[in-house]
């Protein structure tokens, strides 16, 4: 949960790295608190758009897409790619594929040109 709150915290931050652990883990509670959003607006009733998705999950969606977007461009940063590589995804399904692999990879062990490793930053 600590990642998923570091990436509130860091809510514009494009600069640095981010580790394998805290881009997953903040993933892992994004998916999480989506199909929450999804049930509370099934569950009351707020479907509005095109019957599909609710109020809830709109403005849940809108809060989390920018330090969402933030932490994919530091995780690029740690596998030593530009955050621009972000729009890979425009291309379809290919696009996505080749941004996961990415994104799945090994971080630099040292330091890169976007910052020190944050492996070193993290205590267990």
């Amino acid at each position: 949960m600590n990642y998923y709150l570091d990436a509130f915290k860091k809510y514009f931050d494009l600069t640095g790295r981010a580790s394998k652990t805290e881009f997953w883990y903040f993933m892992l509670f994004n998916i999480m608190f989506s199909i929450t959003a999804m049930l509370l607006d099934e569950i009351l009733g707020m479907e509005t758009v095109a019957k599909r998705y609710g109020l809830i999950y709109l403005i849940y969606t809108a809060i989390v897409f920018t330090p969402g977007l933030a932490v994919v461009v530091r995780r690029l940063h740690d596998v030593g790619k530009s955050g621009l590589l972000v729009f890979i995804v425009i291309i379809p399904v290919i696009g996505l594929i080749w941004l996961l692999i990415v994104l799945a990879g090994d971080g630099y062990p040292g330091r890169n040109k976007y910052g020190e490793n944050p492996n070193k930053k993290q205590k267990f």
